[in-house]
């Protein structure tokens, strides 16, 4: 009797210590293959739309951060062990990160969605060498961005295809929509100059035929000649509204407003919900244009 007890207790402990060894290796192998990680909140609204269900977006810059000077903190950097892919957009902060990032997970899979893109060059005339990296502002490229993110998506997970295929054509059939709401709010335009203290509408400006005249120059606040020269134009264009970006400074561009009486108006290039953002953005500009 004695041995019987003593086999049903070694059997029980044997099963207890197989499955404490086995469930979460496999837990993690069918979650490491849903987990992306992207640079910026737009790319979050690109792959959670298409991905749906099958995927977990962690994004490196948060909300109210900015891509041109961030740094990882030290938890991103270990969460990107569990990343199966990493969706990149040629921002700023890649540039000086991306071998530490592929370095904390030597197996990660890195797919940069600016690539074969043609860009536009910075706004700043003295520094065209520069290039725009802001390309996620335009529709027409947001439509380039979301296919790229579907065919690697049905590469990664070929199981649901169908899915990010059906995701995919919803969104672009959104987007489309968008598109056309875009171009009838700026037919209502007067002027088509808009003046932005950060140079990040240049190709939102190219798709709908607008001129986007920045105050930032070269990355750096004007200096106090380039300041004249900014209220000249405005000036001399009847530009009476300045346009900023919440997660930078906007000290040069109250000073503009003060001096040529008018406001300031926020808008980002950065907000998560990109379709709605645009959307929003692009009624902001016909009201106050």
């Amino acid at each position: 009797m004695k041995t019987k007890i003593l086999f049903l207790i070694l059997t029980f402990a044997w099963f207890i210590s197989l499955s404490a060894c086995t469930s979460p290796v496999e837990n993690d192998v069918s979650d490491n293959s849903r987990i992306i990680t992207v640079s910026v909140l737009p790319e979050k609204y690109f792959v959670e739309r298409i991905g749906g269900e099958h995927v977990q977006v962690n994004v490196m810059v948060g909300p109210g951060e900015s891509p041109h000077s961030y740094e990882p903190k030290a938890k991103q950097m270990a969460a990107l062990s569990n990343s199966a892919l990493y969706f990149a957009i040629g921002v700023e902060f890649e540039d000086a990160w991306m071998e530490r990032i592929t370095s904390a997970n030597p197996g990660l899979r890195v797919v940069d969605l600016s690539q074969d893109i043609s860009k536009l060059p910075s706004s700043d005339a003295d520094h065209n060498e520069d290039m725009d990296p802001h390309i996620w502002t335009s529709p027409e490229m947001g439509k380039t961005i979301a296919r790229k993110i579907g065919f690697v998506l049905i590469e990664l997970d070929p199981q649901h295809a169908d899915d990010y295929q059906a995701n995919l054509a919803v969104l672009l059939r959104d987007i489309e929509q968008l598109q056309a709401e875009i171009t009838n709010s700026i037919s209502q335009m007067d002027t088509h100059q808009f003046m932005v203290f950060h140079p990040g509408w240049g190709y939102f400006a190219n798709e709908f035929g607008l001129e986007q005249i920045p105050i930032e120059i070269g990355g750096s606040e004007p200096s106090a000649s380039e300041l004249a020269h900014l209220i000249d134009t405005a000036k001399n264009d009847n530009i009476r509204v300045i346009f900023a970006q919440p997660e930078l400074s906007t000290q040069s561009a109250d000073f503009i407003a003060s001096e040529i009486g008018g406001r300031v108006i926020l808008i980002s290039p950065l907000a998560e919900d990109w379709l709605e953002n645009l959307r929003l953005v692009s009624q902001t500009f016909a009201d106050a244009l």
